[in-house]
């Protein structure tokens, strides 16, 4: 709960509220946004006192946000918590997906090439992205942002004080871009665009990839592209060094290994003294960090590195960082292969 720690009493009192409310939210899948409630006039008054925004203004356009029982029930349920890795694997590492990658690919080659060379990150991992994400930009969400973000900031308490946070980035983001605040449309969490990037980090990373002067993260492909390379970037992304590798484990060993935190807390070094046997090429200092990808009969291991861990900050899940990579692997193959003459 964004380090916030509560009593056991407040805790019980919390998930009642939560319960209650979301009980209440059942009778009716979407109904508008009571901008008389304590918390919402608390909101306006924030963003006036922080950003001008008028009041009068920003309560009618509140108004019109509506709270959905269905992006609750979202919030409930996300597939990286609730799926083994083999099942995510197929949900999203799919024939399907790979094949409009590779005409995605090929459509926008010029511009995944000339990106890859001057920032560094591989055009199979930007294209990866986008196939996990949106399907290149296919299925972008059917919720409007500003009926996600209220929801999630007004009526779930587990995680209010960040979706009020991005509620904020994406009512200034909407003013700095000049968009109407009712039209953009995204996930059940708010993310937008063909990145799917939330309010924040739109404002923060979304670069204009074609000199144009706007951010469109929606139509512009050059933006789209070059933003998701921007976030890997200044989220550490290593040019020409590795992302993940393979490793076997001595099945005798294995309960010793902590397979659960997402942090590079080991080196290559130190999982091969505790009996990982993987690429021999990697250096001995490299961080690095031990991942279970379980099968259906047996549990593999793979060794994520700094380029894996950058992966990880875009979507805090080491099953999603997985997918786009094997999601990656497969394009390169493919793309390449299909390069090859004869």
């Amino acid at each position: 709960m964004n380090g916030l720690t509560l009593a056991p009493h407040a805790a019980r009192v919390l998930l009642g509220c939560f319960i209650a409310c979301a009980g209440a939210l059942a009778t009716s899948p979407a109904i508008a946004l009571d901008t008389s409630r304590v918390n919402v006039q608390q909101f306006i008054e924030r963003m006036n006192d922080r950003h001008g925004f008028p009041v009068d203004a920003l309560t009618a356009l509140l108004a019109q946000a509506e709270t959905q029982t269905a992006i609750l029930d979202a919030m409930s349920k996300p597939a990286e918590r609730t799926m083994a890795w083999y099942s995510y694997r197929e949900r999203f590492v799919t024939e399907q997906r790979i094949v409009e990658g590779i005409a995605f690919w090929q459509q926008h080659r010029e511009l995944l090439d000339e990106i890859a060379r001057s920032k560094g990150v591989p055009a199979e991992y930007l294209v990866a992205i986008l196939g996990i994400e949106t399907y290149y930009g296919r299925i972008m969400g059917k919720y409007r942002v500003i009926d996600a973000l209220s929801t999630l900031a007004f009526d779930y308490p587990p995680r209010s004080a960040y979706f009020t946070d991005e509620l904020e980035q994406f009512l200034l983001l909407t003013r700095e871009e000049s968009m109407d605040p009712l039209a953009p449309v995204g996930s059940y969490a708010g993310a937008m665009g063909a990145p799917q990037f939330m309010p924040r980090s739109m404002r923060q990373y979304a670069v204009d990839g074609d000199g144009d002067g706007k951010r469109d993260l929606w139509a512009d492909w050059a933006d789209v592209v070059a933003s998701v390379a921007n976030y890997f970037l200044v989220h550490g992304w290593q040019p020409n060094a590795p992302v993940l590798a393979e490793a076997e484990i001595d099945q005798a060993r294995a309960h010793d290994l902590d397979t659960r935190r997402l942090e590079l807390n080991e080196t290559v070094g130190s999982l091969r003294e505790k009996g990982a046997l993987f690429d021999p090429a990697l250096p001995n200092d490299a961080p690095a960090m031990l991942l279970a990808a379980d099968e259906p009969h047996a549990m593999r291991f793979r060794v994520g590195l700094k380029n894996f861990y950058t992966i990880t900050r875009y979507n805090h899940s080491a099953l999603y960082a997985m997918a786009v990579h094997d999601l990656a692997h497969e394009l390169n193959v493919r793309v390449f292969s299909d390069d090859a003459p004869g």
